[in-house]
C-alpha cells in the first residue's frame, strides 16, 4: 500500500499517515456559509480536498473514505439577503425566504463546483438539520463546567482548556494583549465565544433551554462532525483564515465535550489565493465568483489546472496568463489521448501526491509522460497513453463530461493554407512561406504532418489556439 504522508498543522511537521480505521478514513472540511456565489478564494480548499480525497480512494478503496463538507445556512448575511428580499415584497415568511435563498445558494455551489470536477462529498451536513446535536452538546459542556448560559446567551470557557492556542501556536494572554476584542458585559473573560445566542421576533430561531436563539458558527461543525464521523477522526481540512478562531474553538468545545475522543488527527490548512500577485479584493476590480469566470469563457478544467500547480500550502497566484497556457497544456493533453483507456495511474504520480500532496511534482511526472508519447509519434502508445490519462483523472483532469470546450477546434482552414503554400513552393521553388508557417504552427503547439496525401494538422501537447490568430 502506498505510504502517505502529511504535514500536520497542529505538530507543524510531516508525518505518516496511519488512519485509525483503515476501513473507513475519515475526512471533515469546513465549507461554504451559503449567503453567495462561491469566489475564487472558496474554490481553493475545495480543489486541493478533492484532490486528497481522490488519493485518499485510490489507495484505500472508493467505499473506504467518508468525506463530509458542511453548509453553513444559518448565518446573519443570509438573514440579511432575506429580510432585504422580504421588505422588496417577496412571499412567505422570513423563515420561507431563508431557506429558498439557501437553497438556491448551495444549487449555485454544487454547479459551480462541479464545473471545477469536483467529486460529491459522502455526505453534505447542513447546519439547520443538527440544531438539536448542537443544543444537547452545549447542555453537555454546560454540564461538565465548560461553559456557562447568561443573558439568553450561552458562552465556552475558553481557560477550562489548557491546551487552547496550541493549532495557532498562541498563549490565551497574548491573543488577548494582541486582539481588538469587543468584551460583552455578559462575558466572563474576553476569550469566551458564543455558542448559543438569542433570537428576536425578527430572525430565524430554535427553542431551546435558554430561550429562543440559534447556534454561534462554532459549535456547528463540533456537533455535525461527532453525528457523522465520531469523537475521533483521521483529517481535519480548510483554509488557512479558519485556523484561528474557528478552529481553535471547535477543538476545545469538542475536546472538552468529548473528553475520550481524540477530536481530529491531522489538521491540514490550504494558504489564501491572489489574484494577478494582489490580494483578491472588490476595492481593488479583482474579486471574481467562479460562475464570473466561467462565463467569461474560462474552462473549468483549466480553473482547476491552474489553482492546482501551485502546493497547498502556499499561496496562489491566479493570473490570465497561467489560464492561457493550463489551457494550450490541456487542449494538447486532450488531443493525445482522444482515444485511450484508462489504466492505472503511473507509479511516480501517486507517489508524489502520497507527499504532502506534491501536486508540482505530478504535474511535472505529466509533462515528462506527455514528452515521451509526443517523441514517438509512430509508435503504438496505447498502454501509455491509458496511464497517462488514469493518471490525470487521478489529479480530477481529463475527466469525461469536462473536454467540450476542447472539442471542435477547426485546423482545415490552416491546413488548406499550408497545402496551397506547399503547392506553390513546388513551383517557384520557394519554401520560405511554407517553412514560417509550419514553424508558427509548431510553436502554437500543433502537430504538422505533411504526406503526398496531403496536409494534416493536430493539436498537440502546448497547443495554444490564440498563437494562430492572424496566420
Amino acid at each position: 500500500m502506498t505510504a502517505i504522508r502529511l504535514y500536520n498543522t497542529r505538530t507543524r511537521a510531516k508525518e505518516d499517515f496511519a488512519p485509525s480505521d483503515p476501513g473507513n478514513v475519515r475526512m471533515y472540511v469546513c465549507g461554504p456559509t451559503v449567503y453567495d456565489r462561491a469566489h475564487l478564494g472558496n474554490a481553493r480548499p475545495v480543489l486541493v480536498f478533492d484532490t486528497l480525497f481522490r488519493l485518499l480512494r485510490h489507495v484505500y478503496g472508493e467505499d473506504h473514505v467518508t468525506y463530509v463538507r458542511n453548509f453553513t445556512d444559518v448565518d446573519d448575511k443570509i438573514n440579511a439577503t432575506a429580510l432585504a428580499r422580504k421588505e422588496a415584497g417577496a412571499e412567505g415568511t422570513l423563515e420561507e425566504l431563508i431557506h429558498q435563498r439557501t437553497q438556491e445558494t448551495i444549487g449555485w455551489y454544487h454547479a459551480d463546483m462541479g464545473a471545477l470536477g469536483a467529486l460529491t462529498p459522502t455526505h453534505e451536513p447542513r447546519a439547520t438539520a443538527y440544531i438539536g446535536a448542537m443544543i444537547a452538546m452545549i447542555e453537555d459542556l454546560i454540564a461538565r463546567g465548560h461553559a456557562y448560559a447568561v443573558e439568553g446567551h450561552v458562552l465556552f470557557k475558553v481557560r477550562s482548556y489548557p491546551d487552547y492556542g496550541k493549532l495557532s501556536g498562541r498563549s490565551v494572554d497574548d491573543m488577548i494583549a494582541g486582539a481588538r476584542v469587543e468584551v460583552a458585559p455578559y462575558k466572563d473573560d474576553p476569550m469566551d465565544f458564543v455558542l448559543w445566542k438569542p433570537s428576536d421576533a425578527g430572525l430565524p430561531g430554535w427553542d431551546s433551554p435558554w430561550g429562543r436563539g440559534r447556534p454561534g458558527w462554532h459549535i456547528e461543525c463540533s456537533a455535525m462532525s461527532y453525528e457523522l464521523l465520531g469523537p475521533s477522526f483521521d483529517i481535519h481540512g480548510g483554509g488557512i483564515d479558519l485556523q484561528f478562531p474557528h478552529h481553535e474553538n471547535e477543538i476545545a468545545q469538542s475536546c472538552c465535550a468529548h473528553p475520550d475522543g481524540g477530536f481530529a488527527r491531522v489538521w491540514m490548512h490550504n494558504e489564501m489565493l491572489l489574484v494577478e500577485g494582489k490580494k483578491m479584493s472588490k476595492s481593488l476590480g479583482n474579486f471574481f465568483t467562479v460562475r464570473e469566470l466561467l462565463d467569461q469563457g474560462y474552462p473549468g478544467e483549466v480553473i482547476r489546472f491552474v489553482m492546482l500547480s501551485t502546493h497547498y500550502r502556499k499561496p496562489m497566484d491566479w493570473t490570465a496568463e497561467r489560464a492561457r497556457e493550463a489551457e494550450g497544456i490541456l487542449r494538447g493533453w486532450r488531443a493525445m489521448v482522444a482515444e485511450a483507456e484508462p489504466t492505472g495511474p503511473d507509479a511516480e504520480i501517486v507517489e508524489a501526491l502520497a507527499d504532502d500532496l506534491n501536486v508540482a511534482g505530478a504535474m511535472a511526472r505529466l509533462h515528462a509522460l506527455a514528452k515521451a508519447i509526443a517523441a514517438n509519434p509512430q509508435k503504438d502508445c496505447f498502454y501509455e497513453k491509458g496511464v497517462f490519462l488514469a493518471s490525470a483523472r487521478l489529479l480530477g483532469l481529463l475527466e469525461d463530461g469536462m473536454g467540450d470546450w476542447a472539442r471542435g477546434v477547426d485546423l482545415s482552414g490552416l491546413a488548406d493554407k499550408l497545402a496551397r503554400l506547399r503547392a506553390a513552393a513546388m513551383e517557384t521553388k520557394d519554401f520560405a512561406p511554407v517553412d514560417a508557417l509550419k514553424a508558427a504552427l509548431i510553436a502554437a503547439g500543433v502537430e504538422v504532418r505533411m504526406s503526398k496525401a496531403g496536409v494534416e494538422l493536430v493539436p498537440g501537447a502546448g497547443f495554444d489556439p490564440a498563437r494562430l490568430e492572424g496566420l
